[in-house]
């Protein structure tokens, strides 16, 4: 079992040391993919957090500009969205 240790950030206090375990599948794939691919496993595991924080935060303001949308009154019903997906499934 590979545990991954990340250091805390003095200008940021709710972000203590942590270790992170991957199971034995998630170490044998990244083993494979860092020894595939010619790079280091710690590179691929960042790179992994970056894309997880980037994808949150588009969901997030994904999710903010539905809400301000449907406070505006800017949405489509349900049955509307249904017909529509009828319609193009029949064309």
């Amino acid at each position: 079992m590979t545990i991954w240790t990340l250091a805390a950030n003095r200008g940021r206090p709710n972000l203590w040391s942590m270790k992170i375990q991957l199971n034995p599948d998630q170490e044998a794939r990244l083993t494979e993919l860092a020894a595939r691919d010619g790079r280091k496993a710690d590179d691929l595991v960042r790179e992994a957090v970056d894309r997880f924080l980037d994808e949150e935060a588009r969901f997030a303001e994904a999710v903010r500009l539905g809400l301000v949308a449907a406070e505006n009154g800017d949405f489509v019903a349900s049955d509307e969205v249904w017909a529509s997906v009828d319609r193009a499934l029949k064309s």
